[in-house]
């Protein structure tokens, strides 16, 4: 990589970890491949799109605009075309996006088409809430409209992340090192290797579906097994932007090559055996419940491992004081608390109460701020100026308004469900029956707003740092 691309060091700051600091004196950054911003912004578009959804349905519980509108399940349609970009467009743009980063050689004509065909298919996904008389299926995992323009949208989707991610594991040969460390890498690598394997599952899911079942039976057992696969998918690209977060900080690589492999191996290796499990049928017991006994033992004791090595890493060598530092300890703070404070609400559930959003609000909160942080580091690579201090002390504002927000949000969820509160259960259909119910839900609505907050504030910062610097010189294309 020529020295002309690297951004100028940063200003120091006060310490800002628990060891000893030091200055850095290595690139913060490095230069971004074309097709992580493109897969980026694919992310972020999501992210607009599903703000003005969630509007359409507010509008919708408004009497004296609703009643223009004869088709009561228009704003339904909304909510889970707002559900699936939030939530599955977002988490897997942005899976491509640090693919895009392992290997960033990776650029030809077919990877500017996998993004185009993800961007057609988000496109008949929105044209898909149009549709009247479509019924809006709200399955577990990944919400539908039982239309095929929705449903042909969503698959486009999903080919154009998966043509890509399958890309960059075929090229190992052009993958660059100095791009990531070789820890974060890794668990970019398991992430996608899970992305294949949940469309695998799916695959075997739906060829061992009985014919006949409702709708809802019929979504909910083709996304079950996959879904679980996805959240791991999630959890390697979390715990990769974590160690790449620390690496840009400390300097120093968590992990050696060879516990990387264990760890991540451990992580997503057991789930490559869920598409066997359909073989007994999609409604067999051994297909619903190892779904859920995997993801149940083999998530955790990797998450807690990995912090714990990564807070043992940051301790020994300490946090660079620049902007870097700043932001691998807010996103540190918000995705790691996030994440522990998921695992404690999940070992709570006893029945089908608000325990359970909570305790998924919270997981994929560590996500997104996970993601969120990424989204940093990948604009400050496009950039020929990096990214002032101003703006990463920004960034660490924001990712601690957001976490504090989803924190409080998932907190009074949980409340609610311990009082006996119902999940899926909206407007009139919820039977509010005691003052706890009521404080919890209030509790989650004040933690939703500020969440909310701090997820616009995360748009207007992309979109400021993108629209204020021309772009930097990347790497060139392979032949």
């Amino acid at each position: 990589m020529s020295a002309s691309i690297l951004p100028p060091p940063v200003t120091a700051l006060p310490s800002l970890g628990p060891g000893r600091t030091r200055h850095l004196t290595a690139p913060l950054v490095t230069a971004t491949p074309a097709p992580a911003l493109r897969w980026l912004n694919l992310a972020l578009g999501s992210l607009w799109l599903a703000g003005l959804l969630s509007l359409a349905v507010v509008v919708g519980r408004l009497p004296w605009l609703a009643r223009w509108l004869d088709d009561p399940l228009f704003f339904k349609r909304c909510l889970v075309v707002h559900v699936d970009l939030a939530l599955v467009v977002w988490f897997y743009a942005m899976a491509a996006a640090l693919a895009a980063m392992r290997a960033p050689r990776l650029r030809d004509v077919g990877t500017a088409a996998s993004t185009g065909l993800s961007l057609i298919g988000v496109v008949l996904m929105l044209a898909g809430a149009a549709v009247r008389g479509a019924e809006p299926i709200l399955a577990n995992y990944v919400p539908v409209i039982d239309h095929p323009l929705f449903l042909g949208g969503l698959a486009l989707f999903f080919a154009g992340v998966l043509s890509f991610v399958i890309r960059g594991l075929l090229a190992t040969g052009r993958v660059a090192a100095a791009e990531l460390p070789g820890d974060a890498a890794t668990g970019i690598l398991a992430a996608t290797v899970a992305l294949v394997a949940a469309a695998a599952t799916w695959i075997s899911t739906r060829a061992a579906l009985p014919a006949g079942l409702e709708r809802l039976t019929h979504f909910e057992l083709a996304h079950w097994a996959p879904g679980h696969v996805l959240q791991v998918a999630n959890v390697c690209a979390m715990l990769a932007v974590w160690l790449w977060l620390t690496r840009r900080a400390t300097g120093q690589a968590v992990l050696s090559a060879r516990m990387a492999r264990g760890l991540f191996g451990a992580l997503v290796g057991p789930h490559l055996l869920l598409p066997l499990f359909s073989l007994h049928g999609a409604d067999h017991r051994l297909y619903v419940e190892s779904a859920t006994w995997l993801m149940r033992w083999t998530i955790f004791p990797v998450v807690l491992l990995t912090l714990g090595l990564i807070v043992r890493h940051a301790r020994r060598h300490g946090l660079a004081r620049d902007g870097v530092g700043l932001l691998a300890l807010r996103a540190g703070q918000m995705s790691a608390g996030l994440t522990l404070l998921g695992f404690v609400l999940g070992a709570c559930i006893r029945s089908s109460t608000t325990l359970v959003p909570a305790h998924y609000h919270a997981s994929l909160g560590g996500v997104t701020a996970a993601f969120m942080a990424a989204g940093y580091l990948i604009v400050a690579g496009a950039r020929t100026d990096g990214l002032d201090l101003a703006r990463w002390r920004r960034a660490g504002r924001q990712l601690w308004c957001f976490g504090i927000g989803q924190a409080v949000f998932a907190l009074g969820f949980a409340f609610a469900g311990a009082h006996g509160a119902g999940r899926k259960a909206y407007a009139s259909e919820q039977h509010v029956r005691s003052l706890s119910e009521q404080i919890g839900l209030g509790v989650m609505g004040l933690g939703g707003l500020v969440a909310a907050v701090g997820g616009i504030w995360f748009l207007v910062l992309m979109w400021r740092m993108q629209r204020s610097a021309a772009p930097r010189l990347t790497l060139p294309a392979s032949s």
